[in-house]
């Protein structure tokens, strides 16, 4: 497997150069002009002028006046259709166009039309989602309560996904989602952890691809399915920009800069900014044992995290010839955190209060990211024949000195605790990656190759007081260092063709996943006994398999089809869910990974229907998942006590045998009036797992469903007011159910400086009732709990655009021969 790929690659490569048409494109020529106001004759900055080409009328390009009302546009000669727009204004149009030399098109003056202007504020609100063969896309922009939040926070807002006050993200309810940056995974994002997108800006953000039929381009990885997460890159010449600043309580504050210069040569892009964050949480647990020296123990939560952070992307885009450019990027992320909870415990025997103990653990997280990326594109012809290449380079390190300190409260003050941690966590990762378009009349051709190295090194150490000594001593048998490589190769092919309104895009992938860990330095007897003598602490395991995807498109009227995908996934086991290693985050409660998880695997089907009407879009969906080997985190006892006799109970991951999922999805995007329009989302979802792990039965069935609503009205004064409604149902697995969750944001924003600037203000979870409640029972104990991530937030944020109009989004696809409609 090996030597096959390196030699498919070349081959690929060779193959695309034998392809490339021969001679040389012609010069390109100038297109010039002025556009003026009809009735004053004064310059319109930002009129746009769009070329499209007659032999290929998806070939556009165009560019946009400056100050004076003046155009200059490079273009290669040939026959096109001309326009000239506005916002508000009646389109100037041109057809047949020939244009052989450099030519001045002289002065064209443009006159107001109302009705074009509610025309083009429904269609930018339209535009908000994009449906495609495989994939859903939104554009976030357009929400006002994202202003100064993060990209957690508006990856909330999208249909079909959920971020749970935890932050883990789920697709249609599956929490197993890939997260992927431009089409690829990254340090931005963690390397699987959304730790890092809590903390970057959601003004970064240009749009998200919903991709729940992934085609065989797509790493296999992750069962729900996709979420692509495309950063801002203007293609505008010239300088352009925004500026986001903002501030809010509980603290926080923060700056964003998105910076763009535009050449004929280059594109110089960049993104900046600084955020300082202390959001409050806060937890209780209602504890009942029926072992152990305690009947009931209590622990009231209070939880403080403070973080500030420096992240910046800076890259280029060269343009080597007409049809090909390099680009290069560089990422980093410095963030500086630490978590302060104190976890007040009181336990009881019979009725009683026995106890009372204050358990302080404050967790210093020190945090850096790099990543290093390059992109080579090749466009042979204005056919969509092109090669890419990719390389990138990602490191992450996070140092975690955490001391914990727990002692008595009633009927004493004697210390009971002490201990000093110190991990370190690194991770390196490199990608390789080519992709080959060939088009063939309607059909194409698509073909590539995707290599992802991945090593997680962890290393932890342990120091425990002696109460008796006043000494720290290292424990030894927790003191650890946890290697674990991931290595993923992987070869594609994909087929698409359209006879009249039948369309369909099948492929086939092939992967190959190694997992490979090692223990070192460490005595691991007594992890070994509490494990099992069948786990393996020291593996080297590979799967091969074979990933089809098929996605069928039948146009039933201009503005109706329906949809049917197939696709077969993996969901290949993260590093923290494989270290042996126990957490010590409680005494009481730990997680362990387990080194014995094997890859679960999945097969899924999804049928979609999309109606367009003049002022409404419906979006509508029913699936099925059925995934083998499917993971479970199961709680049992260890059968070890703490010093002060409570129970230690461990969260650990298994393999269960099946998990079925069926569901449907509804989504609505409505316009009454030019002032008003409203947005809606409904998903249903049931699930039934079943499986056996030491003797106990783990099966479950749940039924859940979640929805979104979302009103945007325009007030007088030019006032924008928007509301998001959420609300989750109730859901369950083998041990735990959780209650409904329901939430409000809501935000004002108003355009100010001519335009120029947005002030904008918004609550997020306004009735601060974002919290888990959850019921845990198992053989040995109940839990009754409630937690909340963070609490009620107020956001006061102001955008300055640089060069730029606010509705200039709307035209961005049609400046400067822009590619945002291909696939990543």
């Amino acid at each position: 497997m090996h030597k096959f790929l390196p030699s498919l690659f070349i081959l690929l490569l060779t193959f695309s150069y034998g392809q490339r048409p021969q001679g040389k494109r012609p010069n390109p020529i100038k297109i010039t002009g002025t556009v003026l106001d009809k009735d004053t004759d004064q310059p319109l900055e930002y009129a746009t002028l769009v070329l499209q080409s007659i032999r290929n009328p998806d070939k556009i390009t165009g560019g946009i006046t400056d100050i004076n009302g003046k155009f200059n546009v490079e273009a290669f000669p040939g026959k096109y259709n001309v326009r000239v727009e506005y916002i508000s204004y009646k389109t100037y149009v041109l057809e047949s166009q020939t244009f052989q030399s450099s030519t001045d098109l002289g002065i064209i003056k443009l006159g107001l039309d109302v009705a074009q202007l509610e025309a083009v504020e429904v269609v930018g609100e339209k535009t908000s989602v994009e449906v495609r063969l495989d994939k859903k896309i939104y554009n976030v922009g357009k929400d006002l309560t994202n202003s100064g939040a993060t990209i957690s926070d508006a990856l909330d807002n999208i249909p079909s996904v959920t971020v749970d006050v935890d932050g883990a993200i789920a697709l249609r309810g599956n929490g197993n989602v890939r997260i992927l940056i431009n089409g690829r995974p990254s340090a931005l994002a963690g390397f699987g952890s959304t730790d890092a997108l809590q903390q970057l800006p959601a003004d970064a953000i240009e749009k998200v691809e919903v991709i729940t039929s992934p085609s065989a381009r797509y790493d296999a990885e992750g069962t729900a399915g996709i979420l692509n997460i495309v950063l801002k890159k203007e293609k505008t010449r010239g300088f352009n920009g925004t500026i986001n600043t903002n501030i809010g309580y509980p603290e926080r504050a923060g700056i964003t800069a998105n910076l763009n210069l535009r050449t004929n040569k280059f594109n110089l892009f960049n993104t900046i900014g600084y955020s300082y964050r202390r959001p409050p949480g806060n937890g209780f647990f209602d504890n009942t044992y029926f072992d152990g020296a305690f009947d009931r123990i209590i622990e009231d939560r209070d939880i403080i995290r403070s973080n500030s952070g420096f992240n910046a992307n800076l890259g280029i885009e060269y343009f080597l010839t007409e049809s090909s450019s390099l680009t290069a990027s560089i990422f980093g992320r410095i963030n500086d955190g630490e978590d302060i909870t104190e976890n007040n415990t009181t336990r009881f025997v019979s009725n009683s209060i026995d106890s009372r103990t204050l358990r302080r653990e404050i967790e210093i997280e020190d945090e850096k990211s790099y990543q290093l990326s390059i992109n080579y594109n090749n466009d042979f012809n204005d056919e969509g024949h092109k090669l890419t290449a990719d390389f990138q380079y990602s490191y992450d390190e996070e140092v975690k000195p955490t001391t914990i300190i727990e002692n008595n409260t009633f009927p004493n003050e004697q210390a009971i605790a002490s201990e000093n941690i110190n991990e370190i966590e690194k991770q390196n990762e490199v990608l390789i990656q080519a992709d080959y378009v060939l088009p063939m009349g309607d059909a194409q051709f698509e073909a590539g190759y995707r290599g992802n190295f991945e090593e997680n090194d962890n290393d932890f150490s342990l120091e425990e007081l002696n109460l008796e000594t006043n000494i720290f001593v290292p424990n030894l048998g927790l003191t650890n260092r946890f290697i674990f490589n991931q290595n993923v190769n992987a070869v594609y092919a994909q087929y698409g063709n359209k006879y009249g309104k039948f369309s369909f895009l099948t492929g086939l992938r092939l992967e190959n996943t190694q997992l490979k860990g090692e223990v070192i330095g460490v005595d691991v007897t007594t992890l070994q006994e509490i494990l099992g003598p069948e786990i393996d602490l020291d593996f080297d395991k590979n799967y091969l398999g074979l990933f089809p995807t098929v996605n069928l498109t039948y146009e039933l009227a201009e503005n109706e089809n329906i949809t049917l995908g197939y696709n077969r996934r993996i969901n290949r086991p993260r590093g923290w869910f494989i270290n042996p290693f126990p957490s010590r985050s409680s005494r009481t409660n730990v997680f362990q990974g387990n080194p014995d998880l094997d890859p679960a695997f999945a097969n899924a089907f999804d049928l979609g229907y999309l109606k367009r009407w003049k002022k409404l879009t419906l979006t509508s969906s029913v699936y099925y998942q059925k995934e083998t080997n499917s993971f479970e985190r199961i709680q049992e006892e260890t059968g070890e006590i703490t010093t002060d006799g409570i129970v230690i109970i461990r969260s650990i991951p298994i393999n269960l045998s099946t998990n079925e999922r069926v569901g449907a999805e509804l989504g609505l995007l409505y316009n009454p009036t030019k002032w008003w329009r409203i947005n809606g989302s409904f998903n249903f979802f049931q699930f039934n797992s079943d499986g056996v792990f030491n003797g106990i039965d783990f099966g479950a069935k749940n039924t859940s469903w979640f929805s979104r609503f979302s009103s945007k009205v325009t007030l007088p004064a030019k006032i924008d007011w928007q509301t998001n409604a959420f609300y989750r149902g109730p859901t369950q697995n083998a041990q735990t159910e959780n209650e409904g969750i329901f939430s409000i944001n809501i935000a004002l924003s108003k355009d100010i400086l001519k335009d120029k600037g947005t002030i904008a203000f918004n609550v997020s979870d306004l009735l601060n009732s974002r919290k888990r409640m959850s019921f845990t029972q198992t053989p040995f104990f109940t839990s009754d709990s409630e937690f909340q991530w963070r609490e009620r937030q107020f956001t006061l944020s102001f955008v300055y655009r640089i060069n730029q109009k606010k509705q200039n989004s709307n035209n961005r696809k049609r400046d400067e021969n822009s590619n945002d409609d291909e696939e990543y």
